[in-house]
């Protein structure tokens, strides 16, 4: 399990979540993001018999990953569907802890055929589930020039975004922009030459984003966790993305992603969570050493009141 886990996905703010669950040995919990097990092999080392842990994904790919572990019950579905499967599990309410990472596997970007890395060459997909219709390449290939913009924008976080979108429409009349290669070649003009790479990734990650619908799927998943878990669970989310960031942050804040908060009649804030930590905890420096893709991660921790 260790040397796939290792090749799979680097778990990241590993003892930093789990610290933050306060795990209790017989307890139910939930990794909403299995991927490589990491997160999940660490959770289990801190159950006990009576333990269960729930791990859900998507991705045919992660389960190869699943252990041999009678406490453990895989669930191969989009995590925006929690609350479905803990109700068909009838764990509904009963649930002492939940944990999403929402980074994206190391494996997938290692994988060439799975076209979410700009480093490779080849056909653009991003499907974290291979069943799903929607690629990237068909993104690029037939979206209009101002729902690229969007995405860009939106997602990516990018300048120029008009400009961009406008040069990959132009561009995909010439050349098929599906391809990872002649895509790089259509917008390579917008990146500045001390980060082109950064550039890149920005741009890959919107896209990836849009078809995975990972937004929508996120929230989802957030507004499922009330029902989800018993008074006093706590879930805890590690978010790259500061629009991720910031749907977490008000969630926490507010019990909806606009921020609003609600007051009682002596003016105190009414929210569903008690925030456990008030700061931003992020990687410490000897794991970005170890992992430099760690270096974005942001976890926010939070218990049901």
């Amino acid at each position: 399990m260790e040397h796939k886990e290792n090749v799979y996905h680097i778990p990241v703010l590993a003892q930093q979540s789990l610290d933050g669950l306060r795990i209790n040995p017989s307890g139910i919990y939930v990794d909403v993001t299995f991927g490589g097990g990491g997160h999940s092999s660490a959770l289990l080392g801190r159950l006990g018999a009576e333990g269960r842990l729930f791990g859900f994904d998507q991705d045919a790919d992660a389960m190869a990953n699943i252990p041999a572990d009678s406490r453990f019950v895989y669930v191969h579905s989009n995590f925006r569907y929690l609350y479905n499967y803990m109700r068909y599990h009838n764990v509904l309410g009963k649930v002492d802890g939940l944990l999403a990472d929402l980074g994206v596997s190391s494996h997938h970007f290692d994988e060439a055929d799975r076209g979410f890395s700009y480093r490779h060459s080849g056909l653009l997909d991003m499907r974290m589930n291979r069943l799903s219709e929607l690629t990237a390449a068909e993104v690029v290939r037939t979206y209009d020039e101002e729902s690229l913009a969007r995405i860009f924008d939106v997602y990516g976080e990018l300048r120029q975004v008009g400009r961009i979108a406008s040069a990959v429409v132009k561009a995909r009349k010439i050349k098929d922009v599906g391809m990872v290669e002649n895509l790089l070649e259509a917008v390579e003009p917008f990146a500045r030459r001390d980060r082109e790479k950064k550039f890149f990734a920005k741009l890959f990650m919107a896209l990836r984003m849009e078809v995975n619908d990972e937004i929508a799927a996120l929230k989802e998943m957030l507004m499922h966790i009330p029902a989800t878990l018993k008074s006093g669970g706590r879930f805890a989310v590690i978010s790259y993305h500061s629009l991720e960031d910031r749907l977490v942050k008000n969630f926490i804040k507010s019990g909806n992603f606009e921020g609003a908060v609600r007051t009682d009649f002596y003016g105190n804030v009414v929210s569903p969570f008690l925030k456990i930590n008030t700061k931003i905890i992020t990687p410490p420096p000897e794991e970005v050493e170890r992992n430099p893709r760690s270096r974005s991660a942001k976890l926010r921790i939070a218990e049901l009141i």
